[in-house]
């Protein structure tokens, strides 16, 4: 029975796709779930899958054309049903199946675990491996991390669902797989394969030589790798940024101690390395120009970007987090019209409570007592005064939430991600402290759970912790506000006793920035919500825990 092939949707605002390559040709036999061909939106390239096993009786679309979502662009038989094969009438040549493709064909693993490309989010249908983190043949444990992913809400590290050898790889890095896409194969009876598809044993035995003559010919100390290993040593565990700046500084990964899950380097690291005096300069000066003349007038430096940070002039693409970082934000200018209102807070009360009792609370409940969960704790009991700053526009109707999902703004050195902490509103204050280390440390660490990324329905940020006075937040779609946290600092404030007695005082104040749609809330909403939220932070009555 013929099926066709269509043109998929990629994403909810995407109504076309250009068809950039052919991976199979009109008689080719092709199995469920094999690319078939590549193609290329507004948001994202990606390889498109065979819907059904049997033969690709017919290429309707050639390549380089843009077509339409759910356009047939090609038709595949069963094995044996009589159709006849057609190839598309403009003369262009289909690539056969070749080597780079993103899915390939290893020997079966009977008995094994497919390792599929998870959903990290309720509006999450693809991903983009961006790393593996262990190679074809490795043993693994059960939730030992085992790629890296990303999608347009999260970066994050996919574990092992069991324990074994991973014996297959059929998505090499770099390649953007739908939601349950199998990307590996854990355990079986299979032949290891590499994402080329050839078996472990042939790849290894045929660079053996060639590993050989280059350890002959390498000088003896290990040198950094591109790839973040050092020649000589085991694989260095480290994220692009840390490999960059390894690279940048002249650097070896194997002499630099990890701080992180597993030994795994992070900036901090390497920081901290540089910052101790150690790093290699041999390496990126030549010798000649080590030891100057004495006589030679010393020149002043120039000013160098901060670690990790691009140099002058260079031009860097976009990462994917990044890229939908910047339609995220253009999406929600054009679609809510922001309006603001700022308050100051006198924080002097949850000043004095916090620097009374944070040994304590550390020591008792095994986190540390930061400023966020009496700010968290303060924004939901708000919320359920006023329920419309909790609400969302859902066409012309308003959809108030049962529950306040709070969204926690945490930055990244390689973008923005905003953790949910669902139903706030039944949490304890001890609740909200734990749950926002844990969700803020598992975000840098890239290990946040599906749906953990999404569904918020208010969200805090903090751009005061750079020193801010106050930001204007861009709204996170489909809520109607955010909240922005200023900088915390002294200032001279003017205090009236009851008798009309003004008195100059020094006290601790932050000021708050809401930003709200102004479809879904009035001005005098937000300024009640405000009102509410900064009298409970200025008379702090409640246990911490």
């Amino acid at each position: 029975m013929p099926t066709d092939v269509v043109m998929p949707q990629m994403g909810e605002s995407i109504f076309e796709g250009t068809i950039t390559k052919w991976l199979k040709k009109a008689g080719d036999a092709v199995e469920k779930d094999e690319p078939l061909f590549e193609i290329s939106t507004d948001k994202v390239d990606a390889e498109i899958p065979s819907p059904v096993a049997g033969v690709l009786t017919e290429i309707k679309v050639v390549e380089g054309t843009t077509v339409g979502i759910n356009t047939v662009v090609a038709v595949v038989a069963e094995s044996g049903s009589g159709t006849h094969v057609t190839t598309p009438a403009k003369s262009a040549t289909p690539a056969p199946p070749s080597a780079d493709k993103s899915v390939v064909e290893g020997a079966p693993a009977v008995g094994g675990t497919d390792v599929v490309m998870p959903q990290m989010g309720e509006s999450i249908f693809e991903g983009t491996i961006t790393k593996w983190l262990k190679k074809a043949g490795d043993q693994v444990e059960k939730d030992e991390a085992l790629f890296e992913i990303s999608t347009d809400k999260v970066d994050a590290e996919i574990p092992a669902p069991i324990a074994g050898v991973l014996t297959e790889i059929k998505v090499p890095a770099g390649s953007t797989v739908e939601i349950n896409t199998v990307v590996a194969v854990i355990g079986g009876a299979a032949e290891t394969a590499q994402p080329d598809g050839t078996p472990v044993a042939t790849a290894a035995a045929a660079s053996a030589p060639a590993t050989e003559a280059r350890a002959a010919a390498a000088p003896s100390p290990a040198a950094p790798a591109a790839n973040g290993r050092s020649i000589g040593s085991e694989r260095v565990r480290s994220s692009p940024l840390v490999r960059r700046m390894a690279k940048e500084h002249g650097l070896d990964l194997s002499q630099i101690s990890g701080s992180g899950t597993g030994g795994r380097i992070c900036k901090e690291d390497v920081l901290r390395y540089l910052s101790d005096g150690k790093p290699a300069a041999t390496k990126t000066q030549p010798a000649a120009t080590l030891a100057a003349p004495a006589t030679t007038r010393a020149t002043p430096a120039a000013p160098q970007p901060a670690p990790g940070s691009p140099a002058p002039g260079s031009l860097v693409p976009m990462t994917k987090m990044r890229s939908i970082i910047a339609q995220r934000m253009v999406e929600s200018e054009h679609t809510a019209p922001h309006a603001y209102t700022i308050y100051k807070v006198d924080m002097t009360r949850v000043v004095r409570i916090r620097q009374r009792q944070k040994a304590g609370f550390e020591q008792r409940n095994g986190v540390k007592l930061t400023y966020m969960p009496f700010i968290a704790a303060a924004a939901v009991e708000a919320l359920g005064k006023f329920p419309i700053v909790n609400a969302s526009l859902e066409g012309s109707s308003i959809r108030y939430h049962q529950n306040v999902h709070l969204g926690i703004a945490v930055a990244l050195e390689w973008g923005l991600i905003v953790p949910v902490i669902r139903q706030a509103e039944d949490r304890s204050f001890l609740g909200l402290a734990r749950a926002i280390a844990d969700l803020a440390d598992r975000a840098r660490t890239k290990r946040l759970k599906p749906d953990e990324a999404s569904g918020s329905t208010f969200t805090l940020t903090n751009s005061g912790v750079f020193g801010g006075e106050f930001g204007t937040p861009i709204i996170n779609q489909p809520e109607s506000a955010i909240l922005a946290i200023g900088g915390l600092r002294k200032e001279p404030v003017v205090l009236t006793d009851a008798d009309g007695n003004d008195t100059l005082a020094i006290r601790s104040v932050q000021h708050y920035c809401l930003g709200f749609d102004h479809r879904t809330i009035d001005g005098g909403d937000a300024g009640k919500f405000m009102s509410e939220f900064k009298t409970i932070l200025e008379n702090w009555d409640k246990e911490i825990g």
